[in-house]
């Protein structure tokens, strides 16, 4: 897990840094195309697309600092960096949202005449770019929400693009300038959802959730009367150093006799074998535990 972690480590932040110069770069052309051709549109999608390749450069930084070993003072390292930059990332989608939801209501107001022929030629390049970037972060591992993230954040400036473009084609058509603002709104609401599912994921993690599909009453129905040596099973908690990491700790009441470190290695392979957990913490109870007795404890991870 280690090795291939690693390498798709490296992979994922050198495809974010793709993305971040190929966003980066363009975000000038198109606030140079928007300014001459007096295109709010277009300056908008250039201060979007700013914002993204800031997100995007955070997101680069994040999974570099994050492959340096622990220290005294971080004995877990920076593993969990990328997940805060996620939640970072998810907050500046909601920003940009309202950005947009606020242009768009000054756009029904004020229309702005803009060189629909221009604008188009700027669009049809910017979403060029998008798809490159898109692409190339596609190649990353799916489950990073950094990646995810910036996904999100490529396809939001793919979304402006295409909408940049069938406004111009409708402003060129028939000189109807509500059209911009129309699918502005559009585009944003469908970053709004994904920007939803990013921070509910990402604060999950930060909160020191339980993983996805996991349960305690799993833990123990693998354990108990199927490891050699484990009597009971208590204290169950999980929780998530970042999402490819998840961490467990949980209580064991030895058999009669049982040997302690056996039954220890034992467990540890079966969460392993069983659930992929490779960070398991055994404290072992004495016979009859703490009490004497063997209480079960709430499933909820307190």
């Amino acid at each position: 897990m280690g090795a291939g972690h690693d390498h798709g480590t490296t992979s994922n932040r050198r495809r974010i840094g793709i993305a971040a110069l190929l966003t980066g770069g363009f975000m000038f052309a198109e606030a140079a195309g928007g300014i001459l051709t007096g295109s709010l549109a277009l300056v908008a999608d250039a201060a979007h697309m700013l914002t993204d390749a800031v997100s995007l450069g955070f997101a680069w930084w994040a999974f570099k600092i994050a492959g340096a070993g622990p220290t005294e003072t971080r004995t877990f390292g920076n593993r969990r960096l990328p997940v805060l930059v996620a939640f970072a990332n998810a907050i500046a989608i909601f920003m940009i949202t309202a950005f947009i939801l606020v242009e768009a209501v000054e756009r029904f107001q004020d229309p702005v005449k803009v060189l629909a022929g221009p604008m188009m030629v700027v669009a049809v390049a910017g979403l060029v770019v998008n798809i490159v970037a898109f692409l190339v972060l596609m190649g990353g591992q799916k489950d990073s929400l950094n990646v995810r993230g910036a996904l999100i954040h490529v396809a939001g400036d793919m979304l402006g693009s295409v909408a940049a473009i069938i406004a111009a084609g409708v402003i060129l058509a028939t000189g109807w300038m509500p059209i911009d603002p129309i699918l502005s709104v559009f585009v944003a609401l469908l970053i709004l959802r994904a920007a939803i599912k990013l921070m509910r994921e990402s604060a999950h993690i930060l909160l020191e959730g339980a993983p996805a599909g996991f349960e305690p009453e799993r833990v123990r129905a693998s354990l108990e009367g199927k490891v050699d040596g484990v009597a009971a099973v208590s204290h169950v908690h999980a929780w998530a150093l970042d999402e490819n990491r998840p961490l467990v700790t949980l209580n064991v009441r030895l058999a009669e006799g049982a040997d302690a470190f056996s039954t220890i290695t034992a467990v540890k392979a079966r969460l392993k074998d069983t659930m992929g957990i490779d960070h398991t913490t055994v404290e072992i109870d004495p016979p009859g535990g703490p009490d004497g007795s063997h209480a079960d404890p709430p499933t909820a991870n307190t």
